[in-house]
């Protein structure tokens, strides 16, 4: 018995697969066992034209070919390659080391890519490091951009078959390419990152609005969940959607798994130094938000959104089994998907944004022009959001009309000071963002001031805050002071934590 890796795609996790191949002494035949999908079995007549077209000469026993681990579904044109080289190679002494083996054969023994070889590819890069594969050649030089791969193509059966008999020829089949955005990478900490710098889209462009800027400059250095209410034309959504270029840098892994999450949705993805932004609009669907499928566990946008920001614009339109649902991806960082034949847990580790008129008509902050709605529709329409929900939102900002012509800050300033406070975060050792802090993590690292706790004691006493209210305001401070380059969390950083939580 010989044995080779392959994987497949489960949602987004690769699942590794042994493929076993046997010759047994039986009436002549050819089955593949292990719960494989329509597909695998059919790869046996392309399989066997392959093989004859280089010469084998199948003997007169039965070949059995099995999938492991067999309670797990397989699915994929991809394992035909990996099936081949073991029947082709089943009396030869060869060295497989840990090689992963992935390609579509042709009849005429050529070897193709598939449309999810390269979703498939990332995602096993997500979960292994330094790992050998053996693919197409068609799509060996892009896959070799990909971190943590070593990556082997070829064009035929026959190459594959030399690439583990003859170690001369192996690196013939080598490809070495190197994505760009990896070759000037930032080190924090002996930990890669890439930096964006390019900002098309500018907070240069908003007039004023200076606290708003502040907030969200906090927001991004910490990753807090924000909500920006306002009149319209204040610049709610001009923020938010500037927000994104601002953010904090990826690490190499998370760059992997925004690609690899894109690649489930987009048949072509590249590797980008800005966090994802996904923005559904009011009216989608909670399984295109969520996740979802009368039988699969397709990816939804809170998963888009993994590692970047989910933003909802006018907010309390969205409907109430959407907003109540956002309550576990918010406070557990993941989403899970059951179906009758799967259960898929998704992460979402995201900084949600949402914008918000005050009222129906919009202008009940409005000093220009006069609000037409009743206190009953404004009590109706800002009821449409929940307690349980606001309070899993950390900054919440009131916006003004400003007519202001001073630009403020420009959104390269403001990075870079996000970039400051990041790696303040980084050097004291931190592995999450400071709104991801777990309360023992709270405690070794958001230390404040012997006056600092007396004013968020005071507070909590004079407001009525719960414990999840006040751990948020200590998280909130702990990001103005790593912006402020303080080490301790001072009066000052509570004082203004304060100031943007939510007054009902």
């Amino acid at each position: 018995m010989k044995q080779l890796n392959c994987a497949t795609l489960i949602a987004n996790l690769a699942k590794k697969v042994e493929v076993e191949s046997a010759f047994v002494r039986a009436l002549p035949g050819f089955s593949i066992v292990g719960l494989p999908s329509q597909s695998i079995q059919e790869s046996k007549d392309r399989i066997k034209s392959a093989l004859l077209k280089i010469g084998f000469k199948f003997p007169a026993q039965k070949i059995t070919i099995n999938l492991s681990p067999s309670d797990l579904k397989k699915e994929g044109s991809h394992f035909d390659l990996a099936i081949a080289v073991l029947i082709a190679l089943q009396n030869v002494e060869f060295d497989l080391g840990e090689t992963y083996v992935f390609g579509e054969l042709g009849l005429d023994g050529s070897v193709k890519s598939t449309q999810t070889l390269f979703s498939l590819l990332l995602a096993l890069a997500t979960t292994k490091k330094n790992v050998k594969v053996l693919i197409p050649y068609s799509i060996a030089k892009r896959a070799s951009t990909i971190p943590n791969l070593t990556v082997y193509g070829v064009n035929s059966l026959e190459e594959a078959i030399s690439f583990f008999i003859d170690k001369d020829k192996k690196e013939e089949f080598l490809h070495t390419e190197k994505d760009p955005l990896f070759k000037n990478p930032l080190i924090i900490e002996e930990k890669t990152y890439v930096v964006n710098s390019d900002y098309p889209l500018d907070f240069k462009d908003i007039k004023g609005q200076s606290r708003a800027k502040r907030a969200m400059m906090i927001a991004s250095a910490g990753f807090h969940n924000v909500l920006l209410e306002g009149s319209p034309g204040c610049g709610k959504s001009m923020s938010i959607k500037r927000l994104r270029y601002i953010l904090p840098p990826l690490n190499t892994k998370e760059v992997l798994e925004s690609a690899a999450h894109r690649s489930l949705g987009e048949k072509e993805v590249g590797f980008e130094a800005v966090r994802a932004f996904r923005s559904p609009h009011h009216t989608s669907s909670k399984p295109s938000i969520f996740g979802g499928g009368s039988s699969s566990a397709k990816i939804g946008e809170v998963a888009l959104a993994h590692n970047g920001i989910l933003f909802f614009d006018e907010f309390p339109h969205y409907s109430r089994q959407v907003l109540e649902s956002l309550r576990e991806p918010l406070e557990d960082g993941q989403v899970l998907i059951s179906r009758v034949n799967m259960k898929v847990l998704y992460p979402t580790k995201i900084l949600f944004a949402a914008a918000m008129n005050p009222c129906p008509c919009g202008y009940s902050l409005s000093l220009q022009i006069p609000c037409k709605c009743s206190e009953a529709e404004i009590v109706r329409y800002r009821s449409k959001i929940s307690g349980p929900l606001l309070e899993r939102i950390d900054l919440h900002i009131q916006m003004d009309e400003s007519k202001d012509s001073d630009e403020g800050l420009d959104s390269k300033t403001m990075h870079q000071i996000v970039l400051n406070a990041f790696k303040k975060q980084k050097k004291r050792g931190q592995i999450e963002f400071n709104a991801k802090l777990q309360k023992d993590e709270m405690e070794r690292f958001c230390i404040c001031t012997k006056e600092a706790l007396e004013i968020l004691n005071e507070a909590a006493s004079r407001f009525g805050l719960s414990y999840r209210v006040m751990d948020k305001s200590l998280k909130i401070a702990r990001t103005i002071a790593d912006i402020e380059n303080s080490d301790k969390i001072e009066s000052s950083h509570i004082i203004e934590a304060l100031s943007y939580r939510l007054r009902h």
